[in-house]
């Protein structure tokens, strides 16, 4: 399997559960390994007081964005940290577009950043993703259940596996 055949399986599965992203009007227009790009439209009951785009959706945008770009490498990646400096106001109407990219990935951490810009390409606001892999995967790798998701373990069978592996420790002691 490539890396982008991975991201491509590892997005499909994790859409297919993003509620919120999909209720926002959201699309996945592209996505590879360590990076995604994700639009929305703005609607007017997204519009805050002063009759521009809330800037709850834009980090909503943002923070979908960053989701699967760190997600792309078929790992359950979770956000640790995150921020947003807003620079210009989205208008209701208008299309916005959230591009994130790899910055770091070092062990089980990563940082991302996302640019959503507007229609005319002017740069909405910049956000920067901490994310934190724990365990589980999106689907098997194997050919006999591609998408077959997998969901992290509960405590119990966590908690079987250690005691399993510090027997298995104690034996090789």
């Amino acid at each position: 399997m490539t890396p982008q055949e991975r991201a491509s399986r590892a997005a499909q599965a994790m859409w297919a559960g993003d509620r919120a992203s999909q209720n926002a009007g959201m699309a996945l227009t592209q996505v590879g390994p360590g990076a995604a790009t994700i639009t929305m439209v703005v609607r007017e009951d997204m519009a805050n007081g002063h009759g521009i785009a809330h800037g709850g959706f834009i980090f909503t945008l943002a923070d979908s964005a960053f989701a699967f770009a760190c997600n792309s490498y078929n790992k359950v990646v979770v956000a640790q940290h995150n921020s947003i400096t807003y620079l210009a106001p989205g208008r209701v109407g208008e299309t916005l577009t959230a591009t994130a990219r790899e910055i770091a990935l070092t062990g089980r951490s990563g940082i991302y950043d996302v640019r959503v810009t507007g229609d005319d390409g002017r740069e909405i606001a910049q956000f920067r993703g901490h994310s934190r892999q724990i365990s589980g995967q999106h689907f098997q790798e194997d050919a006999d259940s591609i998408f077959k998701r997998i969901t992290p373990a509960d405590p119990a069978t966590r908690y079987r596996r250690a005691s399993i592996r510090r027997a298995r420790m104690e034996e090789i002691r």
